[in-house]
């Protein structure tokens, strides 16, 4: 029987599909520590813990995350917020040594998550391979020399496979194309010519028609 109250979890990430995770977990009584950039890039913001990077703190379906410093992370997610803590190289994870680490960036690659950083490492979308640990009975630790694996891969291509656990092998290669929604695909993705800052004159969910 695991002993859910005392399990902490590390969520890399804190974008939309990263909270999904994380509320998921929260809610099955699980302690969640997310790990995100200074300046998080996420595209569905109302509805990612990650804009707590930016505003303090963040609710999504009535549970909160707070942004707070690595020293009261662990005690942030005990007392029942989830933590978000500036740190994308994932130095936290050395220090608070959770039973649980789930990559959910969602980089389309590895990052450096591997089965060394826990004793179960998930990991979302494209990028990952997982497969069963070579380990020494006594120590657990991976004997191999390679630092790539995980212990689990979650699909997350739209399709029959969304949503699969693969044990062993990995989820389907990044196509680089956006999935067709509403008959519109590459269409519903406006990339900008050039660096700068984005100011804009739309709240999110304001109707706009093509053009505007």
């Amino acid at each position: 029987m695991v002993d859910v109250g005392n399990t902490l979890i590390i969520i890399r990430g804190a974008g939309d599909l990263a909270t999904g995770v994380a509320i998921r977990l929260h809610n099955s009584g699980f302690p969640i520590v997310m790990l995100e950039t200074s300046q998080p890039t996420v595209i569905r913001r109302t509805v990612s813990f990650a804009e707590a990077v930016y505003e303090g703190s963040a609710v999504v379906e009535g549970v909160r995350a707070v942004l707070c410093d690595a020293g009261s992370a662990a005690r942030t997610a005990e007392s029942g917020s989830i933590a978000v803590v500036i740190d994308p190289e994932g130095g936290l994870i050395g220090e608070l040594r959770p039973e649980i680490v789930v990559d959910a960036i969602l980089a389309k690659k590895n990052l450096g998550t591997n089965q060394r950083m826990a004793p179960f490492v998930i990991a979302l979308g494209p990028g990952f391979s997982a497969r069963r640990r070579n380990t020494d009975s006594e120590s657990g630790a991976d004997l191999s020399g390679k630092m790539s694996f995980v212990d689990a891969v979650v699909e997350t291509k739209r399709g029959h496979r969304l949503g699969l656990i693969i044990t062993e092998g990995s989820a389907e290669p990044n196509t680089g194309i956006p999935g067709i929604i509403g008959g519109y695909g590459s269409q519903r993705v406006l990339h900008s010519p050039c660096a700068g800052v984005f100011r804009a004159v739309h709240t999110i969910g304001d109707i706009v028609s093509k053009g505007d």
